[in-house]
This record gives structure tokens, C-alpha cells and sequence, in this order.
């Protein structure tokens, strides 16, 4: 009796596996939102931070926890009986994180560098098609080894976080753009909603691509240094 209790409970767990955690809709969403401006702009900014992160890592940090305060400000203003102004929260919290991102830079510069590991592996699990249920293994795993990269090499940190998030850009712009255009707008969709590995593959090449190129081009650079 005892057996067949664990057993169900087992099937119940593994079997849930096919359940989708990732927000595929939702990216998608968001990236068919962009019309030809934003996604050139995109496409831009992409490039840019790909390939010359490093020379503007500093404001990127300040830019990125900005963002991280006003989510954290907003969701804490949102909960708390009686504050019904989330605008003023989140504002409050992004000017309060992208102040202390200043004086603790290297803190945050490794913070991102992990997480920047954390959405590598996840993206690495899902495009190996394992349990979705379980990707949180994954991630946990990248945010562990980037953590600690980024403590060890710092130059490491920063290519890493830099190159991602221009390889972010840059797929959500030449996605949107294919989108745009009639003969590749079902295509694109389907490779999206269809093909695991292809979202993956479209953030975690390029971020690559750019760490290689970053490193090979201004290894040698002083203005690496704080």
C-alpha cells in the first residue's frame, strides 16, 4: 500500500514535466510588440553592447539595477496595504539601487556576471529538452559557476554580463524584424513555439561569440580597470 502511495506521488511529480515554466508566450509577446524603430534600435544597442560592453560596463551596472529597484520597488509598494501608488514605489527603489550600484560596482558587476551564468545554463536546459519543472537546477547551477568566475576573473564578469545582454537585444531585434516581414512571420513563430532549442541557441551563441571577440580585442586595454 505504502509502494503504490510513493508511486503515485512519483508519476505525479515526473509527470508533470511537460508542463511549460518558461514564458515562451510571453517573449514572444514581447517581441512582436516592436515595430521597425524599436527593433533596429534594438539590433543597435544589441551590437553595441556585444561588442563594446566593456567600455560602458559601469553604466550598464547603474542601468541594470535601476531596473532591478523599480520591479523590487513596485512589487513591495503593491503589497503593503495603503500604498497604492506603485510609480512612486518603484521609483524610489531604482533610485535607491542605482545609487549603492556606484560605491559597490564590483559587488554588482559579479552579482550580474552570476546572473548572467544562472540564464545561461537554464537556456542550456531547455534547449536539451530536459523536465522544465526542474530547470531551477540548471539555473542554480550557471548562478553558482558564474559566481564564482566573476569573483575570480572580474574581466570575466564583465564580458559575460555585457555580451548576454547584447545577445538579448540583438535576438528580440532580428526576431521582430523577421516577424515583420510577411514571408518569415509564420517561419519565425514556429521555430519559437516549435523548436527548443532555437530560442536557447539565439541568446547563448552570440553571448559567446561576444566574450571571444571582447576578450580578443581589449585583453590588453587599462581601461578595464574601476
Amino acid at each position: 500500500m505504502d509502494f503504490s502511495i510513493l508511486a503515485q506521488q512519483a508519476s505525479s511529480v515526473y509527470g508533470s514535466s511537460d508542463q511549460s515554466i518558461v514564458p515562451v508566450e510571453e517573449i514572444w509577446k514581447q517581441i512582436t510588440s516592436l515595430d521597425l524603430v524599436e527593433a533596429l534600435t534594438f539590433l543597435a544597442f544589441g551590437s553595441v553592447c556585444l561588442l563594446y560592453g566593456w567600455r560602458v560596463f559601469k553604466i550598464l551596472v547603474v542601468i541594470c539595477f535601476g531596473l532591478i529597484g523599480l520591479i523590487i520597488g513596485m512589487s513591495v509598494t503593491g503589497q503593503v496595504v495603503g500604498l497604492n501608488n506603485q510609480l512612486a514605489g518603484g521609483l524610489i527603489g531604482m533610485g535607491i539601487l542605482a545609487v549603492l550600484s556606484v560605491p559597490l560596482m564590483k559587488w554588482g558587476v559579479s552579482l550580474l556576471g552570476a546572473l548572467a551564468g544562472a540564464i545561461i545554463a537554464a537556456a542550456i536546459w531547455y534547449a536539451c529538452n530536459l523536465p522544465e519543472n526542474f530547470i531551477w537546477a540548471g539555473a542554480l547551477t550557471g548562478f553558482v559557476a558564474g559566481g564564482m568566475i566573476s569573483f575570480i576573473v572580474f574581466k570575466v564578469a564583465i564580458m559575460l554580463f555585457t555580451s548576454l545582454g547584447g545577445s538579448v537585444l540583438m535576438a528580440a531585434g532580428v526576431m521582430a524584424l523577421l516577424y515583420i516581414y510577411p514571408p518569415t512571420t509564420s517561419k519565425i513563430e514556429n521555430l519559437i513555439y516549435f523548436k527548443k532549442w532555437f530560442l536557447s541557441v539565439a541568446i547563448v551563441a552570440p553571448t559567446f561569440f561576444g566574450v571571444i571577440l571582447q576578450n580578443k580585442f581589449f585583453k590588453d586595454s587599462k581601461d578595464w580597470e574601476i
